[in-house]
């Protein structure tokens, strides 16, 4: 079963998924090169590096059972950094369904929401993520929704799940007893050929680039960059669901108190 759910839609509910707005198409004089033809005539020449956009995967029609596991690729923007003070304003999430060797087939559900917050939205957080206090007046996340994608999974994944989960815990328990898994610190990007770890770059390294820093666009460009295969290593999903294998324990020493 799939699920697909309205993302950032205006007035009333439903059941979409945002269209991609690309530039019409041009028309090339007869006997010119193909567009194909002429971007892989500028990578040959060795002067230019040649970016493409990257499109969203489609929602399957029919989950493969040979693909049994389900993940859920998680991006928050929010009012600052501080979950302790600041709020979530939009959530994107993504599930995925991929197999015990880490191998990802298919985009199995989505959801995209914006939530009003208390205060008005900083300058600064509106500059990053183009979301304004108009567009989020009179919205909330819809949990039922975001909970028919995460109570399937059996693994969350955000690309700093250091700064998501906290501002989880505070939002709502839709998350609690899920495994988290973090794409920017347990998966050695530098062995891959990355000179960094920001989405931006991974994707722009990756050969694509997209409209950054809005919560279900940064996911389906985590796919991309997690899926994609480098010889001898295999996919980046792979190591990092090998790394959420391993059992982790946290000790907290109680702190010494002075003796009087």
């Amino acid at each position: 079963m799939t699920t697909q759910f309205d993302m950032f839609s205006g007035e009333g509910e439903g059941i979409v998924q945002r269209p991609v707005r690309r530039a019409p198409a041009r028309r090339l004089p007869p006997g010119a090169l193909s567009e194909d033809d002429m971007v892989e005539h500028l990578i040959e020449t060795g002067c230019y590096r040649i970016l493409k956009r990257l499109e969203p995967r489609p929602i399957a029609s029919i989950v493969r059972p040979d693909y049994p596991l389900r993940g859920v690729i998680v991006d928050t923007e929010t009012t600052g950094l501080n979950h302790r003070k600041d709020e979530i304003i939009e959530i994107g999430a993504i599930a995925v369904s991929y197999d015990q060797q880490g191998n990802v087939e298919d985009v199995t559900g989505i959801y995209g929401g914006l939530q009003q917050p208390t205060t008005p939205i900083p300058a600064d957080i509106t500059r990053l993520t183009g979301i304004t206090d108009e567009m989020v007046a009179g919205k909330m996340i819809d949990i039922q929704a975001l909970r028919a994608l995460i109570d399937p999974a059996d693994l969350v994944i955000a690309h700093n799940a250091g700064f998501d989960r906290p501002f989880w815990g505070v939002f709502s328990p839709v998350f609690s007893g899920k495994a988290w898994a973090c794409s920017n610190s347990e998966i050695d990007w530098s062995a891959r050929g990355f000179e960094g770890t920001k989405l931006g770059y991974l994707v722009g390294q990756a050969g694509y680039f997209h409209d950054g820093h809005r919560a279900v666009d940064d996911c389906f460009a985590l796919i991309e960059v997690l899926t994609q295969e480098k010889v001898g290593f295999g996919t980046a999903f792979a190591e990092l669901y090998l790394a959420s294998q391993r059992s982790r324990v946290r000790i907290s020493l109680p702190k010494t108190v002075p003796s009087t």
